[in-house]
């Protein structure tokens, strides 16, 4: 059942990006709708203005609140009675520090994609921003909001693997396999370092990786080793790359991320073992979490079954033997934020259970990530501190 947010209203939802020729800006919006939190009531759409108009005007938001720039969104909201308590930024990710920057210093709560930024200087300032002005912030690694990915880390927490030893994290796919120029691969400004950032390998998903890791275990990456490389000829940015990785409360770890891996099409797994057991969760398999105890029997456990944590039991939307999948998942984030800036507005304690997704620090710790990979690999390897 999902909680109401007692407002008397729905939120106001407007985004930056996400248009009709964004990849990922239908999840977004079906996210906001699914629990009947959030309006869209404005937007900046697209790069190119009659665009994002025409985009606009067919999903129903009022042409006056249909913005040609963010600069001309952010101007026209600021000064709204009614402006908007949630602005999504969906566009490409060099663009993500100027847009966010500048919403946050007017007020604005914001929910960005990652990677947060392309470099730490402007994480570490969009963190300072942040708790400068006090709004809420969000980074979508929406892969946390499964609840079998919440139940792992309420067992961790509960001491049910024991002390945590080792972590095995991994997103890879095949997309990236062949040069975009044969026609047989994706568009390619995720290849741009003008748009992606330095590395294409870690930031486009192995931050997800990363972030699946230190959320299931309640550990920061505190030193990384890594290998990064580009397979295909001709790929200015890394399109593989294999990090270890020393988190600060003792476990070792290993993550791989890659575009490069032939015949797969969304390989994002974790495994975690501690001295009395270890998990494993397939994001492919989101409703199954695979519990490995030390003695006994492996345990299949489902979602939405007896027994269950309150964690992964707070946004159930359908009863155990109903699949759950990607939209519910990015939605229990989305309705985490919105309980908490409901909180806000309301001047009451928010609900302890939605303050489970990913923030600021996150995504700033995400960018550092990527920075000391890059400076281990152009060091052959050399253990690299990757703490903010």
């Amino acid at each position: 059942m999902i909680p109401q947010l007692g407002l008397g209203r729905r939120l106001r939802f407007g985004m930056v990006g996400g248009g009709a020729t964004s990849l990922i800006g239908d999840s977004h919006r079906v996210a906001s709708r699914m629990d009947g939190h959030y309006d869209l009531v404005a937007g900046a759409f697209d790069i190119d203005p009659a665009r994002g108009r025409a985009f606009g005007t067919e999903i129903g938001v009022a042409a006056d609140r249909i913005y040609d720039t963010y600069q001309d969104m952010l101007a026209g909201e600021a000064k709204r009675d009614d402006r908007c308590d949630l602005i999504a930024i969906c566009t490409p990710n060099s663009t993500h520090f100027e847009i966010a920057r500048a919403f946050v210093e007017h007020g604005f709560n914001v929910v960005c994609e990652k990677p947060l930024t392309t470099s730490v200087a402007d994480a570490v300032a969009l963190v300072d921003a942040v708790q400068a002005r006090g709004v809420i912030f969000a980074v979508m690694y929406g892969y946390t909001g499964f609840p079998l990915v919440r139940e792992a880390r309420a067992m961790v927490a509960a001491g049910e693997l024991g002390e945590i030893r080792v972590v095995h994290t991994e997103f890879a796919h095949g997309g990236y396999t062949v040069a975009s120029a044969t026609g047989d691969a994706p568009p390619t400004w995720r290849l741009d370092p003008k748009i992606q950032g330095p590395s294409f390998a870690l930031g486009d998903i192995g931050t997800h990786a990363l972030f699946l890791a230190t959320y299931i275990i309640g550990q920061q990456a505190s030193e990384v080793a890594a290998d990064l490389h580009s397979f295909v000829p001709g790929r200015t940015l890394d399109d593989n790359a294999h990090v270890m990785l020393r988190f600060d409360g003792g476990a070792k770890g290993t993550l791989w991320a890659s575009g490069v891996a032939a015949g797969v099409i969304h390989g994002h797994r974790i495994r975690v073992f501690g001295d009395k057991a270890g998990l494993e969760w397939h994001q492919s398999h989101p409703n199954e979490l695979l519990l490995l105890p030390r003695t006994g029997r492996p345990t299949v456990i489902e979602r939405d079954t007896r027994g269950l944590s309150p964690a992964s039991l707070h946004r159930q939307r359908v009863g155990a033997g109903h699949a759950g999948g990607y939209f519910e998942a990015w939605a229990n984030i989305y309705s985490d934020i919105a309980d908490v800036i409901a909180a806000r507005l309301m001047n009451r304690p928010p609900e302890p259970l939605a303050l489970q997704f990913p923030t600021v620090v996150d995504g700033a710790r995400g960018v550092k990530f990527i920075d000391a990979a890059m400076a281990s690999s152009q060091r052959g390897g050399a253990w690299v501190s990757a703490e903010l």
